[in-house]
């Protein structure tokens, strides 16, 4: 069905899914956009993706089956699935992905499902001469490179890094923010080990570059940030803390949490899931509007330390959906090219490079010259 086809976007009706498919185009590669529902698809490729009548793709709908996946992955060469949360629904698309021999990547930040990819599926992966990369966005990518580039300076073991954006969470987003907080730990890395965030924290102040009020942040589930640096013998420790410039909207994230973790503690997975489901769609339910540079913005900062010598990258930029669809598009664009850096569990730098990375996203218009300072 796809052999003539060599990229599916598995969610491609999504905001996020939208802006992969929009991303595609503009590097001409075709594409499958795949999903649960023909008729959402069709009208999200026609009112959603500028200049679609220029691209090359085909609308599949599909059930969330592994054998129904498996067919429709069959001749293909890359999935792009960005149907969330990951935990709950991504475990058919990868096994899929293994059995029909295609490349994977997500735009999750969700831990408890990195580590399980990694644990479960990174070996297979591997040996299959495939790429399993989850977590190709801009609220961990982009920090991502930023870290790498303050890592360019040896002798540094610690990472300190903040995640800020302009806007709202979409609908997936919002609800894998609720079913991650309640359903899952969150961790930070301290001398290569995990260690479990301090649940009741709550919001913490930081000063963050460009702004004199301080800023709130959430450690967010723990991102995806300590799991990749866990393989990478340079860190030791790695933080991270994020959160939207809009403070009143930071200021209610908690009591939203709470009042879902309270009211649904006493049920079963299955109708606890529900019950998070129900509250996310209360809090967002409407898709977001197209994001505007001059309000969408994002702010990626990283202090990386060590013993006897410190670096700080800032790497300010717009549009930070955008910027995940774009590095969707980019991460199968390589793909289709050439192999990975690395196979099985890796991060979108360690598959594909950072100056790589930060080199589309700066041709793209989506982030400016990152700001780098050196103390050694």
């Amino acid at each position: 069905m796809s052999a003539k086809k060599p990229v599916i976007v598995y969610g491609a009706s999504g905001y996020t899914g939208r802006l992969v498919c929009e991303y595609l185009r503009e590097y001409n590669i075709p594409f499958i956009a795949a999903g649960r529902s023909a008729e959402k698809l069709n009208a999200a490729m026609k009112a959603n993706v500028p200049g679609i009548e220029t691209a090359d793709y085909q609308v599949v709908e599909v059930p969330h089956t592994v054998s129904a996946l498996t067919e429709l992955f069959n001749g293909a060469s890359v999935v792009l699935n960005t149907v969330g949360p990951f935990a709950k629904f991504g475990g058919e698309v990868v096994q899929a992905c293994w059995a029909s021999r295609c490349h994977y990547t997500d735009t999750t930040g969700e831990q408890d499902w990195l580590i399980t990819l990694e644990q479960e599926w990174g070996t297979k992966f591997a040996n299959a001469g495939l790429l399993l990369a989850p977590g190709i966005a801009q609220m961990y990518t982009t920090g991502e490179i930023a870290a790498q580039l303050c890592l360019e300076t040896p002798g540094l073991d610690t990472l300190d890094i903040a995640v800020f954006w302009g806007g709202s969470p979409t609908i997936a987003s919002t609800q894998t923010i609720l079913v991650n907080a309640a359903m899952a730990k969150a961790y930070y890395l301290e001398q290569n080990k995990y260690v479990e965030h301090q649940v009741d924290a709550g919001l913490y102040n930081l000063a963050i570059p460009g702004q004199h009020e301080l800023a709130l942040a959430l450690p967010w589930g723990g991102t995806s940030h300590p799991v990749w640096f866990k393989r990478d013998p340079r860190v030791a420790n790695v933080k991270v803390l994020g959160g939207v410039f809009n403070r009143a909207l930071m200021l209610g994230v908690p009591q939203i949490v709470a009042a879902a973790l309270d009211a649904t503690k006493d049920m079963n997975p299955d109708d606890r899931y529900a019950a998070l489901a129900q509250t996310a769609a209360g809090v967002m339910n409407t898709m977001p509007p197209r994001e505007n540079p001059r309000v969408n913005k994002s702010l990626d900062s990283v202090h990386a330390s060590g013993p006897l010598g410190r670096a700080h990258c800032v790497i300010n930029g717009n549009s930070n959906y955008k910027q995940t669809g774009l590095l969707q598009a980019y991460a199968a664009a390589h793909l289709l090219q050439q192999p990975p850096r690395r196979v099985g569990f890796a991060s979108g730098c360690q598959a594909f490079g950072h100056h790589e990375l930060l080199g589309q996203l700066r041709s793209f218009g989506l982030v400016s010259k990152p700001i780098l300072t050196v103390h050694d």
